[in-house]
């Protein structure tokens, strides 16, 4: 027969409300403790009954995160940073893909409305198509990302500040003709190409919307194929802004196609710093930020959101910092 928590229990030599404690971590429990119910559950071979202890407390210790495109580097990167997080609270992690509609985020919603998930992170494309909406009932919930809906908690990077900051490097090193590559209605893009607009109005540089390079998609072979449409009818820029690093290296190789050297011709930057960037040749310069810093924060936030729904609402911007390496140089 299954091994119960009194089994655990009487093997460990505890009580059963100390087997509890240590499965849900609601009351400290001495590390010995701790490692003697422990080795009794190996060797019960004990597995906790999950949906139990859901009826009982209402909480299923699984929340959800969803992101847009899960092939995306940037996306595999702060997944792991998401479960490494969630695991040090005790909780599970269901790992979603939302694409560029509502439809998925309706479904994970409905599903934590039934209690088949505590809460949920996501990150939405555009304000105007995520399911989290005025009027519509909402279980704890945290946007991350560029999406900000002030009915529901929000951590995420000062997108403008950090795009502008990064153009504004590329105009201090004497580059004025400069091109941004991933213009789009994204929320993300939008707020990118803010930040890029500011930094040439601020420094007397004209806007010219033939650099303000669209792609259909934020792929590297996407981004390769728009700049190299763009090349074939205009002069190489002086700099490239990728409003991601996959879109960046994109950049590079469509330049290395071309004979252009890096950053001897172009200097290219990119933004999010994922483990590519450093390997890249040359290695990219990038905006950065403290990934499992901004895991463990919306994490907190949301478990937090969770233990009280009528707390008020949080909203937290993270830092950034330019990370300077060889794709960059003086003119």
């Amino acid at each position: 027969m299954r091994a119960t928590v009194r089994d655990v229990a009487a093997l460990a030599g505890v009580s059963p409300k100390t087997v509890s404690n240590v499965l849900n971590g609601t009351f400290p429990v001495t590390p010995e403790t701790r490692a003697k119910v422990e080795q009794a559950m190996a060797a019960l071979d004990y597995v906790p009954n999950l949906s139990a202890r859901g009826l009982r407390n209402g909480r299923t210790g699984m929340i959800a995160v969803a992101l847009p495109d899960l092939r995306m580097p940037y996306s595999g990167e702060m997944l792991h940073h998401f479960v490494e997080a969630a695991a040090e609270r005790g909780l599970h992690v269901q790992i979603e893909e939302t694409g560029t509609t509502s439809e998925r985020e309706s479904e994970l919603m409905s599903r934590a409305r039934a209690q088949l998930v505590d809460g949920l992170i996501l990150n939405p494309v555009l304000l105007e198509t995520t399911a989290v909406q005025r009027g519509v009932a909402l279980p704890p919930v945290v946007l991350i990302g560029e999406v900000d809906q002030p009915i529901v908690d929000h951590v995420w990077i000062d997108n403008v500040a950090a795009s502008r900051e990064i153009t504004e490097l590329l105009i201090s090193e004497g580059h004025r003709r400069i091109a941004i590559v991933g213009a789009g209605p994204m929320a993300s893009a939008q707020l990118r190409l803010s930040g890029y607009r500011k930094a040439l109005r601020s420094a007397g540089i004209k806007r010219d919307p033939d650099l303000e390079i669209p792609c259909t998609d934020w792929h590297a072979d996407t981004a390769g194929e728009s700049f190299t449409e763009f090349l074939d009818h205009h002069d190489p820029p002086d700099a490239v802004v990728g409003m991601t690093d996959t879109l960046a290296l994109g950049v590079l190789n469509a330049l290395y196609r071309r004979g252009l050297s890096v950053p001897e011709d172009v200097s290219v930057v990119g933004y999010d710093n994922i483990a590519d960037a450093a390997t890249a040749v040359p290695p990219l310069t990038t905006i950065d930020f403290d990934k499992q810093q901004f895991a463990e924060t919306a994490i907190t936030v949301l478990t937090e959101r969770i233990a009280d729904r009528d707390r008020p609402i949080m909203s937290v911007t993270l830092p950034h910092r330019i990370v300077r390496r060889s794709s960059t140089r003086r003119r």
